[in-house]
Order: C-alpha cells, then structure tokens, then sequence
C-alpha cells in the first residue's frame, strides 16, 4: 500500500508539473521565443509598418513567386538566394523588415540574414497575408 502511495504522490506530482507547463501563463514571452530560435522581432502588421516608416530601414519581400508587395518596400529577393544577394546593404547594422505571404520563406531569410551578420531584423508575422487581414492593401504583382 505504501507502494502504491508513493506511485500515486509521484503521478499526481507530474501532472502538476506538466500542467504548470502547459498553463497559459507558464509560456514564455513570445519575444524569448522568437530570440532563441529566430533572430529577428517577430512583429505583427501595426508594428511591421510603424518600422517600415524609421529612416532608413530596408524592407525586403523575399516571396516567390511575386504575389504582391506592401508599398514602400525596397528590395524583392527570393528567400533561397538572400545570402548570395548583391542588393543587400553592405552596413550590417543597416535596420532591415523583411516579410513573405505567410511567413515561412521570411524565417528562413531572417536565419540567413543573421548568419551573414546582421543585427536588426524586424520580421512580419504572417507575412503579407496577416497585412492584408489587418486591412491594409497588397500592391499587385509586378508593380
């Protein structure tokens, strides 16, 4: 019985344990997250279009094919060729937003542009889809 005691206090100890850890407000900071495992600010579209508004900051779309671009962007290069773009700014501290249509092209060239050296990167989370869902517009393709 006493066996079966101590199974039963561990058991009930991993539950919560794991619950602690599953629990809404044990989830760390989506920016932490962001930080560890992308290295660029994972913003949503207000934010994303305040930092396209700072001087100097570069905005890239790195989605292909080209499906439309948010007015004001700089630079169109295919996420899978970033790191081998001429049309980069050689200034690696040179503010950078970089966005695709949903998102996963744009974290690949985030990972990549960080590997390069750059060290501030803001990138749109949701891509252009989550921009357009927020009410703002797409330039068509090719504009």
């Amino acid at each position: 019985m006493v066996r079966n005691l101590g199974r039963l206090i561990v058991s009930l100890a991993a539950v919560v344990v794991l619950g602690a850890a599953c629990s809404p407000g044990a989830e760390p900071d989506r920016a932490e997250v962001t930080n560890q495992a992308n290295p660029a600010s994972l913003v949503g579209p207000d934010a994303f279009a305040a930092r396209m508004a700072e001087p100097n900051v570069v905005t890239i779309n790195v989605h292909v094919p080209d499906e439309g671009h948010l007015d004001g962007t700089d630079l169109t290069i295919a996420f899978d060729t970033i790191s081998s773009s001429t049309l980069l700014p050689s200034d690696k501290t040179t503010p950078l937003a970089v966005y695709c249509r949903s998102g996963n092209m744009s974290a690949d060239a985030v990972e990549d542009l960080a590997a390069m050296g750059y060290v501030d990167i803001v990138e749109l989370d949701g891509g252009f889809d989550a921009w357009v869902a927020s009410g703002r517009t797409l330039e068509p393709p090719g504009s």
